[in-house]
């Protein structure tokens, strides 16, 4: 077990701007409390991050931190596990852009020999693609099945309920400028018995058509973390609701988010998320620093 007082290997990554903290631990070693990774994703007195990619080993990871979607015997040939915390320390189910960049690591540093990877995660197993400009992971497909509503700055929000393998409830605002005058700097309000645990929100604006696909803007505030610069899978949930606003069941969407853009392609079986995915920092924290 690897204790307060010694040091951790790390790397930053990012995914148009959602970063993380990417902590090495082939073997499972690492003890992540909340306290920790809330630490570790400080911006001011830590690293800073959205969250935290713990890089483990599936066989090693074990079940109680799999959770039921990827345990062992689920994960099939899935040799690593990405467990990902929040910033503030809680567990989530998936993120888009966290294992883009988990996939990127992998192959730069030799963890995987191929460009091509099967990945374990808390919402069941993804496939990856690395190439040198970008990323493309393969989810299952998103689930449009509610509707519900948020409030922000006072204003009620209708919105459809998408599940990811997270959580997810998007919101069209009329125009670019009303998505751009949101106050996100508090959580929104949502329904707490819909929403047990919490949830991404996103607001979306229809931003024209493009050759190939329809395009829009997104702001997200995920739970655990704030308003952030993009969300993977919050960019796969925009998609599926607009896809289903047109009347589709199948399409490319390419979604804007504040760092940069992803493209969103669903079929009738599954979601492709595409898009860079860099590692900018390598090097090693003091634990005891942080604690």
């Amino acid at each position: 077990m690897v204790v307060a007082g010694q040091s951790w290997e790390f790397s930053k990554g990012h995914g148009t701007g959602n970063d993380f903290v990417i902590l090495p631990d082939p073997g499972g070693d690492l003890v992540l409390t909340p306290k920790l990774v809330a630490a570790l994703c400080d911006r001011r007195f830590g690293i800073g991050g959205d969250g935290v990619l713990r890089v483990v080993r599936t066989a090693a990871a074990g079940a109680p931190a799999l959770g039921p979607g990827a345990a062992p015997e689920a994960a099939g040939t899935a040799e690593w596990f990405m467990d990902y915390r929040n910033a503030d320390g809680s567990l989530a189910e998936m993120c888009g852009n966290g294992v883009r960049v988990f996939a990127r690591y992998l192959v730069a540093t030799g963890l995987v020999a191929s460009d091509r990877m099967t990945l374990a995660t808390r919402a069941g197993t993804v496939t990856a693609v690395v190439t040198d400009d970008a990323v493309s992971v393969t989810l299952a497909r998103p689930t449009v099945y509610g509707e519900s509503s948020a409030r922000v700055g006072g204003r009620e929000l209708a919105g459809v309920v998408v599940d990811c393998g997270n959580p997810h409830l998007v919101c069209p605002v009329g125009s670019e400028r009303e998505l751009s005058g949101l106050d996100l700097s508090r959580p929104p309000e949502i329904d707490p018995e819909r929403f047990p645990r919490g949830a991404n929100v996103e607001f979306i604006a229809a931003a024209g058509a493009e050759p190939g696909g329809t395009r829009v803007r997104m702001r997200v505030h995920e739970r655990g973390v704030g308003e952030t610069l993009s969300c993977g899978s919050g960019a796969c949930a925009a998609a599926a609701a607009v896809l289903r606003g047109e009347g589709r069941d199948a399409g490319v969407v390419r979604v804007d988010v504040p760092g940069g853009r992803l493209a969103v392609s669903l079929t009738a079986t599954d979601c492709a998320l595409t898009g860079p995915a860099v590692l900018v920092a390598h090097g090693s924290v003091d634990i005891s620093a942080l604690t």
